[in-house]
């Protein structure tokens, strides 16, 4: 059993950054590839950044690329999401996930926090 819980979210203006963490307890979280998703109000939730266990290797969505990184400190069971150059259209809310890393591609697992709202302003 994992347990995640994410912190970092508000109200920032576009332009602006933030910085997401998901912070874990439970079973080893270094045993997990960490996902970041997320939903926008209306529609499904959408994967953002994935990175594998030890932190060699990291993936993005087109949308975020250049904009975002995600990074994890294991000593501390915590996985990041550092969000710069926010837009209007990257208001949502950030959910971080326990999963898997195969072959540059994320797969979810059964494990979710209860997720944090990013609202960019413009």
């Amino acid at each position: 059993q994992v347990q995640l819980v994410e912190s970092g979210g508000g109200l920032v203006q576009a332009g602006g950054s933030l910085r997401l963490s998901c912070a874990a307890s439970g079973r080893i979280f270094s045993s997990y590839a960490t996902g970041w998703f997320r939903q926008a109000p209306g529609k499904e939730r959408e994967f953002v950044a994935a990175i594998s266990r030890t932190g060699g290797s990291t993936y993005y969505t087109d949308s975020v690329k250049g904009r975002f990184t995600i990074s994890r400190d294991n000593a501390k069971n915590t996985v990041y999401l550092q969000m710069n150059s926010l837009k209007s259209e990257d208001t949502a809310v950030y959910y971080c996930n326990a999963g898997t890393y195969r072959s540059g591609s994320y797969y979810s697992g059964n494990y979710w926090g209860q997720g944090t709202q990013v609202t960019v302003s413009s």
